[in-house]
């Protein structure tokens, strides 16, 4: 029911959109798109769509929170919560698009744009959930009467408004509002400045022989990328965001290697325009003085409120279930890769590790990553390896979609089929490394599914893989496959969203459960079908031996006790910054950051953190701050799910509708301990993963 006032404002609000509209006609992002599914129209949308975008956009989704706070009718699920959800349509899209885009295909304009408008987002942000108004109205509501998704919006938004400080007094209020612009500022700094740090790392040489070792495709690439900088002759290797980078496991020559890492290791951190040290103490402070005004003692104990983990003595103590086994196998790695190297009386270096470990298994299992890499061609694994595990397991297919337009040429869009031959969803994919896009990889919505909203998914896969050069095939090694087949997981999960609702929707749950799904997909890269049918030499379009084959499945856990703890030392470093209690023990950051580590035991001379402070990207401009812990959680998981899996079959169709049935579609509209522990018959274990890590 609505009131006369309510009334009034919407039509104030569809003047509002009509006097706009007279203005620009123009903007695709004011109107839902009439392609299929609500794709973007990225062939009209302009860099100054956006910000008229947000600021219609804001403006009309203040005018419906005032609507839904001054409304006098008593509160009901629909005129406050289902108001509060299904509000800012215009902000929304146009927000979901520029933030896919500034993360794979930015510009100075956008990076502008995402400066000015960082904290005028946190302002808004904080105007709906610090607002007492509504907060007073939600707590009114009785829970007892609301039943399934309902029940489970309306205590979403109780706890989203708690969590934000509702219940805090004005002054309170005031100080979080302040910092939270604060922070919205320096994240995106942060971002745009280590995209900077990332494209000046490139390192050069000057010859050939400097990148023995790597393949001639690999040399070409470099030499391509060193020209189209404007340094024909010579070679240039980018810089990827993890500590390792991959051409390590290959380079001959020690001079380079150290080189190469070194430029990785310091990226951010020489003292010019894109060093990142200043933003992260002052990141790590704001966000201390953020927990102790919402009466927690550290930033971890405030932000796990609402994750699996619950709190931070949850999160250590799994770290260090795991660390003590993950360090001994380390070390016992580390051995083997030291006799190896004693006949050249060399130190073991961390940028010696990957490559005479590449030795070591080579001698160890008669494994040679050069001699699987002609294997595994990009696009094979795409269409006949993910695409075939998913039509395997799940019954989905995919089609090719040369109509829609895209926001970069070298992105592919695809229809997606359910298993009855149904559209039900379009998946985008943009495989190629770009100086303008960020590091790493990751899936994103471009639309939420909703049926509330008549909405289904479309998704995109963003990678950084080396593009081809001159007619040379996009080959990559075991580790990128896995990296495929996971990201490949997270769409999955949100395919399969089956919510009424966008904020219970797909791949919207806590952090520490959200890798779950994707991290059980990557299993399908190794089972031994659909291995064999994409893992095709490039030339010859023969099948991967069975001799090969076999050899790589023996390999499966070697280095694990080095992959383990650079994961390891990464989350406990996450960890460290955010579970301090008194800001005078922030200190410099490279020395904050060895002291965690070497009080974890964690502190290897040869094993370095997958991240590096300065270029943790993921605490300091991405979503998991406290929340880095949330793959090895997550992987617990996968673990305990892959062992029932093997013991009914393995990786099946029957096993693949069952994970969709109680993980992959059921979002997060239920207990999903519960779902978790329905689908395999037990609550969380770690001897799964000691076990299948080979430890």
């Amino acid at each position: 029911m609505f009131t006369k006032e309510m009334m009034l404002i919407g039509f104030a609000v569809l003047a509002f959109i009509s006097s706009y509209a007279q203005r620009d006609t123009e903007n695709p992002l004011m109107e839902k798109s009439t392609l299929q599914y609500q794709a973007p129209m990225f062939d009209l949308i302009r860099n100054e769509h956006f910000t008229q975008a947000f600021e219609i956009g804001l403006k009309i989704h203040d005018r419906e929170i005032e609507a839904i706070a001054n409304n006098r009718e008593p509160a009901t699920f629909k005129n406050t919560i289902l108001a509060l959800e299904q509000s800012g349509e215009i902000l929304n899209r146009a927000q979901l698009i520029f933030y896919n885009l500034t993360g794979s295909n930015t510009n100075e304009t956008l990076q502008k744009i995402e400066e000015e408008y960082a904290p005028i987002f946190s302002a808004h942000n904080d105007k709906i959930y610090l607002d007492k108004r509504i907060y007073k109205k939600i707590k009114s509501l009785n829970m007892d009467a609301l039943k399934g998704e309902d029940r489970k919006l309306t205590e979403y938004y109780l706890q989203q408004f708690e969590l934000a400080g509702a219940n805090l007094d004005e002054d309170k209020k005031a100080q979080i509002k302040a910092i939270n612009e604060e922070l919205a500022i320096l994240s995106t700094q942060y971002s745009n400045t280590l995209l900077l740090a990332r494209k000046n790392a490139s390192v050069l040489f000057d010859s050939k022989d400097m990148l023995k070792g790597l393949s001639e495709s690999d040399v070409q690439a470099a030499a391509q990328k060193a020209s189209d900088a404007g340094f024909d002759g010579k070679y240039m290797l980018g810089i990827i965001n993890t500590t390792q980078q991959p051409p390590l496991q290959n380079m001959a020559n020690s001079t380079s290697r150290e080189k190469l890492f070194n430029a990785s290791w310091y990226r951010a951190e020489k003292g010019d325009s894109a060093d990142t040290r200043t933003i992260v103490l002052k990141i790590a402070k704001l966000r201390l003085q953020k927990a102790k005004l919402m009466g927690k003692r550290n930033f971890a104990e405030w932000k796990l409120q609402d994750q699996m983990a619950k709190n931070p003595k949850e999160v250590m103590q799994l770290l260090k279930n795991l660390a003590g086994p993950a360090v001994k196998k380390a070390n016992e790695e580390a051995k083997e890769i030291q006799r190896k190297m004693n006949t050249k009386n060399m130190e073991l270096k961390p940028w010696d590790w990957n490559y005479y470990a590449e030795q070591v298994r080579k001698e160890k299992y008669d494994l040679d990553e050069n001699e699987i890499k002609p294997y595994f061609e990009i696009t094979t694994i795409l269409e006949k390896g993910v695409f075939y595990a998913a039509k395997i397991m799940y019954g989905i297919t995919f089609k090719v979609r040369k109509d829609l337009p895209v926001y970069h040429p070298d992105v592919v869009a695809y229809e997606v089929f359910d298993k009855d031959g149904k559209s039900m969803a379009l998946y985008y994919l943009d495989f190629y490394t770009r100086d303008n896009k960020n590091g790493g990889a990751w899936m994103n919505n471009f639309v939420n599914q909703s049926h509330a909203l008549k909405q289904k998914p479309v998704i995109v896969n963003v990678f950084n893989f080396q593009k081809p050069v001159d007619g040379n095939p996009s080959l990559i090694g075991y580790d990128d496959v896995t990296t495929m087949f996971h990201e490949f997981g997270h769409t999955l999960h949100g395919l399969f969203a089956n919510q009424q609702y966008v904020s219970l929707s797909g791949t919207s749950v806590p952090r520490d459960y959200v890798e779950f799904p994707s991290q059980i997909n990557e299993h399908c890269a190794m089972d031994p079908v659909i291995l064999k049918n994409y893992a095709i030499h490039y030339k010859t379009k023969e099948p991967i031996p069975a001799k090969l084959l076999e050899k790589i499945k023996k390999a499966e856990t070697f280095n694990k006790g080095y992959e383990v703890v650079e994961l390891l030392a990464a989350a406990t470093l996450d960890m460290a910054w955010h579970t301090v209690e008194n800001e005078s023990d922030f200190v410099d950051v490279d020395m904050f950051e060895k002291r965690a580590l070497k009080k974890q035991n964690l502190l290897l001379d040869a094993v370095p953190t997958r991240y590096h402070s300065p270029y943790f990207a993921h605490i300091w401009g991405g979503g998991y701050s406290a929340g880095y812990y949330a793959y090895t959680w997550s992987k617990v998981l996968d673990y305990n799910t892959f062992e029932w899996m093997e013991k009914h079959g393995g990786m099946t169709r029957e096993n693949g509708e069952r994970f969709r049935k109680y993980i992959l579609s059921v979002g997060n509209s239920v207990d999903l301990n519960k779902a978790f522990s329905d689908f395999v018959g037990h609550q969380m274990q770690t001897e799964p993963y000691l076990k299948y890590s080979g430890m």
